[in-house]
């Protein structure tokens, strides 16, 4: 297998080869990524493709800093999240800070059994406002000031959301049986 220095040398050569080998070991990841901020594969394909396209007409510009991978999914996630501006989706925060809303319950965290399959489907349950929050936050790992700044918000309201949207899905997972006494295993029916 070549390397991936080896491969961004060949794309900045214009070998195709090197094109190839970079889709091929990082389109997969960069896919999920995309898939759980926009909900259609059809836009997700779309987004995987501009993506690698922008990445390779700006290869002279990577810095192999942060890897390959790392740099053609910021790109990918900042194309996700211009799709859902475009769709024009409410991140407005009517509330100043992520207290509970008195009709919410305090849910236990630690009373759940799951699996990744229903976990998953509640975070796909979740508004498209949560959702995109949470996965940046909770799955993509980034920092609040940078969620903020990506989607045009408030540090308040990006925590307000990812907050709700950890509620959403455990009222989810609640609603759906998966609430019992916890065995440190992952459950499976």
């Amino acid at each position: 297998m070549i390397s991936q220095e080896e491969l961004v040398a060949m794309c900045r050569r214009g070998d195709p080869a090197g094109y190839t080998g970079l889709y091929n070991q990082h389109a997969t990841a960069v896919y999920s990524t995309i898939l759980r901020l926009v909900e259609h594969t059809g836009e997700a394909e779309d987004i995987l493709q501009e993506s690698f396209v922008a990445a390779f007409k700006s290869m002279e510009g990577f810095k192999n800093t942060g890897g390959f991978r790392a740099w053609v999914k910021r790109i990918a996630i900042n194309k996700a999240v211009d799709l859902i501006r475009k769709r024009k989706i409410n991140f407005v925060e009517l509330e100043p800070d992520w207290r509970l809303e008195p009709e919410e319950e305090l849910v236990d965290e630690g009373a759940f059994e799951y699996t990744m399959d229903v976990v998953t489907e509640a975070i796909e349950s979740l508004p498209d406002a949560y959702r995109a929050v949470f996965n940046l936050a909770a799955i993509e790992n980034l920092p609040n000031t940078e969620i903020a700044r990506m989607l045009g918000l408030e540090n308040n309201t990006v925590r307000t959301k990812y907050h709700r949207a950890r509620h959403k899905i455990l009222i989810f997972l609640k609603e759906r049986g998966h609430h019992g006494k916890r065995t440190g295993e992952i459950y499976t029916k």
